[in-house]
């Protein structure tokens, strides 16, 4: 359903992704995962758009994407939950939330997304820059959802949260794609969560896929050789 191939990307003079080729597969969950400095933002942002791909095809359900601006992918079928979450501070969390829903203008938050994220319902009117880092990311969640994605696109969710929260929003993301029917790629560099949400195991080394490998058969060690300063 969404396939990557050949995708090359960087900054300037630099080339950072060099031929990184894969594919995901309908409410199939990706961890694509590797060292700081390997190339997992680089991916992801080249993936929506927020850095134009040098050469190389992403296509979602057939189409190209490549060519195309962030909020083009959007419409398309991408959602993105940027590395720190980058939620609105001084806007509630349902206005967080129904700004997700960019140009379709929803005017009330879907009750899947309560359901999914009580907490959220809880404190839908407080700002968004008094929550928790972990109410943070599972509002920056809420709100990439607003716009039904295919395929849901995370960088580095646990970054700054408590390891109980984690463990709920991997159980939850696993509820959501299988109800919702969407797929996740989520870049990572804790192998614990990863295992709570992945079903397939993707590790960047100096821009290049370099080990893949499924769940039910992952070299714990062997990825971790790949983690390792």
């Amino acid at each position: 359903m969404f396939q990557i191939e050949n995708l090359n990307a960087g900054y300037g003079e630099s080339q950072v992704l060099r031929d990184v080729s894969f594919g995901v597969a309908p409410r199939e969950s990706v961890a694509v995962m590797g060292r700081n400095g390997m190339g997992k933002t680089t991916l992801l942002k080249a993936l929506i758009g927020m850095l134009p791909a040098r050469s190389g095809s992403i296509r979602l359900e057939g189409r190209e994407l490549a060519g195309l601006e962030s909020y083009q992918r959007v419409r398309s079928g991408l959602a993105f939950v940027p590395q720190g979450r980058m939620i609105f501070p001084f806007l509630t969390v349902e206005q967080n939330i129904l700004a997700g829903a960019g140009e379709r203008g929803a005017r009330t938050v879907p009750e899947y997304l309560y359901r999914f994220f009580p907490v959220l319902k809880e404190m839908r009117a407080r700002k968004g820059g008094n929550l928790s880092g972990g109410q943070q990311q599972q509002l920056a969640i809420a709100r990439a959802l607003m716009s039904e994605p295919k395929v849901l696109i995370l960088d580095e969710p646990t970054e700054g949260i408590q390891p109980s929260i984690i463990k709920d929003i991997a159980r939850v993301l696993n509820e959501l794609r299988r109800e919702r029917g969407f797929a996740v790629v989520v870049s990572e560099q804790m192998l614990s969560f990863a295992l709570d949400l992945a079903d397939r195991f993707l590790v960047i080394d100096r821009g290049r896929i370099v080990h893949e490998e499924a769940r039910e058969t992952l070299d714990q060690d062997k990825v971790r050789s790949f983690l390792a300063v």
